[in-house]
């Protein structure tokens, strides 16, 4: 199997950068930027098409790593040529491989999402760090089962999903990414009250952080929960409510609270948290 990329990104570089140095055949990369096609070339030992013809023709597998915007008029693009025995692949974590490549079939190729649960945030670094990725795989059965053996393989967890779950499976891994960083702003702004700097804050803000996720992954939510709202220390929850400024980042503690109070009912069903729960309504 020879892998092609659309789009010399940081998706696109990360995982042909990982897939090459896991003994996996890599084609070379096409993009609308030459200079950026050849850079990932050079980046992974491979190539840089100036046409995606080239590219598919000298492809089994095309992986289409453009922003999830793209990726159908990518598709538009490769279904006027010939796609038969290709399979295409894309990474969004939101989109389905039905919904990219509809009528797939129709034109005797498969298509499948490969996604890996993963910040991807340098061209030239993530991929050392993508053996710790689980990837979640969608699509067509046979392509997306084949994936997950490579993976696997590759030392990398792997699972397959339906396509009706994908915007559920999205949301789970913004909120668990993207969302924690709204929080982590907060909390930086709010030691920045204090007199720290932005780099103080981080430094100290970090092993709590890092236990905390430390807790979550081996124990679960509910049982890693501590604080104020898991001991029903009301007064406390008053007087961040006071400190904190009123608008968007009280909106986000009084809402992130809420779950947290269901979290503790669950682990205490025999308190009563209906004063904090007046508190942060």
């Amino acid at each position: 199997m020879k892998i092609g990329f659309i789009g010399a990104g940081k998706v696109g570089c990360s995982l042909g950068k990982y897939f090459s140095a896991n003994g996996l055949d890599i084609s070379g990369y096409y993009s609308r930027s030459l200079s950026s096609s050849e850079f990932a070339a050079e980046l992974t030992g491979t190539s840089a098409f100036k046409d995606i013809s080239g590219l598919l023709n000298a492809s089994d597998t095309v992986f289409i790593t453009s922003p999830d915007g793209e990726i159908k008029s990518v598709y538009d693009q490769l279904k006027k040529l010939d796609l038969r025995g290709k399979v295409l692949c894309h990474c969004s974590g939101a989109m389905t491989a039905g919904e990219a490549f509809p009528d797939i079939e129709k034109y005797g190729a498969k298509g499948c999402s490969v996604h890996p649960l993963f910040p991807v945030s340098s061209k030239t670094d993530s991929y050392k760090e993508l053996s710790k990725a689980f990837f979640c795989i969608e699509g067509d059965n046979e392509t997306s089962e084949n994936w997950c053996s490579i993976l696997r393989s590759m030392g990398n967890n792997a699972r397959m999903i339906s396509g009706e779950n994908k915007s559920s499976y999205h949301a789970a891994c913004a909120i668990m990414s993207n969302l924690v960083c709204g929080l982590a702003a907060v909390s930086v702004e709010l030691l920045e009250g204090c007199g720290f700097s932005e780099k103080e804050a981080l430094a100290a803000l970090r092993p709590l952080a890092e236990n905390n996720i430390g807790n979550i992954s081996s124990i679960g939510p509910t049982a890693a929960l501590t604080g104020p709202i898991e001991r029903n220390d009301s007064g406390t929850i008053r007087r961040h409510i006071d400190c904190i400024p009123e608008g968007t980042d009280t909106d986000i503690y009084k809402s992130v609270s809420r779950k947290l109070v269901a979290l503790a009912q669950e682990r205490h069903p025999e308190a009563d948290y209906s004063q904090i729960s007046e508190l942060i309504k």
